[in-house]
């Protein structure tokens, strides 16, 4: 793949009001695990935010084809975190970490998917909310041997809730977990913590005082903002607030790979992995993506941000070969403020017809 040759085209994002084109800054875009559907948060002129639902279909004619669905009854809570959680089928529902307001305080729900769609309005599915406050970060489990359950890191603790019966396991930390992301082969939970320390829980052992159940644990210089497992699950990589990201052997406990080029601070910052075309991608706080061979670390492509950079304006993005599932376009998605971009890497594409992001709800 030359991610060289990738040029950006911009999806015109249409309300099915025509008097009324969006105008709400995108914060966050997550993409399921087939990058069949992106959930979105936008920010809302009056505070808070609204959520939505993006379904992506490639077009025979080459041209990608965007259908954006919102929920107007799920809005004003602002949001931590957020992943894609597997209840009655895969990716059937979204987990987010909401922000207290005034005197509500914090919560995690579990949202149908099926509520952002105009099929099936009269059966929207399992919906709950579990009073579990000032979360900063979420995982969803799909090892059968800890089946239906989520993880949320808070200020100096990890909550593993069963997400059918409530039933929790609560794991005394030293530091805020900003950082979680399950294993698959094991029922074990990868953990990024403010104070740069980087551990794994075995949900196989009971917390216990003494820290035993840290399976693994090791560090970086700085705040994790971002843990993501390979699948080779020996390796991990993390991201942290000077900038640095490094690929960990978790057998040895030692970096074995570095990506220079990253810029943060102090922002919540994804990584982004697609190991079928070897790249990993993370967008700076200066407001460029950056794209690096996953193997050697090699810095292959810098692309700015379509607009001025600022701390309210960093890019959200999600990175497939398969944008809309198995029959999609290979490309990034961006977007920054109320704008839609897309960059394939296929030099087919061809712009116009279905290059639309509609709001159809």
């Amino acid at each position: 793949m030359k991610v060289s040759g990738m040029r950006r085209h911009r999806l015109e994002v249409q309300s099915s009001d025509s008097s009324s084109p969006n105008t709400d800054n995108f914060r966050l875009i997550v993409g399921d695990s087939a990058c069949e559907r992106v959930f979105t948060v936008n920010d809302v002129s009056h505070g808070g935010c609204k959520y939505g639902i993006m379904n992506f279909r490639g077009c025979s004619r080459g041209s990608l084809s965007v259908e954006m669905c919102d929920n107007l009854y799920f809005t004003n809570r602002k949001v931590n975190s957020i992943c894609w959680a597997s209840v009655t089928h895969s990716d059937s529902h979204v987990l987010l970490c909401l922000v207290g307001m005034a005197e509500t305080p914090g919560c995690v729900s579990l949202l149908p998917a099926s509520l952002f769609s105009n099929s099936n309005p009269d059966q929207p599915g399992m919906l709950c909310s579990f009073k579990i406050s000032t979360a900063w970060s979420c995982a969803w489990c799909l090892n059968p041997q800890a089946d239906k359950t989520f993880s949320t890191g808070l200020s100096r603790r990890v909550i593993v809730t069963d997400a059918v019966t409530g039933r929790r396991q609560t794991y005394g930390i030293g530091s805020d977990v900003l950082a979680q992301q399950f294993a698959l082969r094991a029922p074990v939970l990868f953990n990024g913590c403010r104070s740069g320390e980087i551990f794994s829980i075995d949900l196989r052992q009971k917390g216990r005082r003494d820290h035993s159940w840290k399976a693994c644990r090791f560090y970086q210089d700085s705040a994790i903002t971002s843990v993501r497992i390979l699948q080779d699950e020996n390796y991990l990589l993390a991201a942290d607030m000077i900038g640095e990201i490094k690929l960990w052997d978790v057998r040895v406990t030692k970096p074995v790979q570095k990506y220079e080029g990253h810029h943060n601070q102090h922002a919540y910052l994804p990584l982004h992995v697609n190991e079928p075309e070897g790249l990993l991608m993370a967008v700076g706080q200066d407001c460029y993506t950056r794209l690096w061979s996953l193997a050697d670390g090699q810095l292959l492509r810098t692309i700015p941000s379509p607009h001025p950079a600022g701390k309210d304006m960093i890019p959200s993005v999600v990175f497939s070969s398969q944008l809309g599932g198995s029959r999609g376009l290979p490309g990034l998605l961006m977007a920054v403020r109320h704008d839609l971009y897309y960059f394939p890497y296929n030099s087919d594409y061809q712009e116009g017809g279905g290059v639309v992001a509609e709001v159809a709800c």
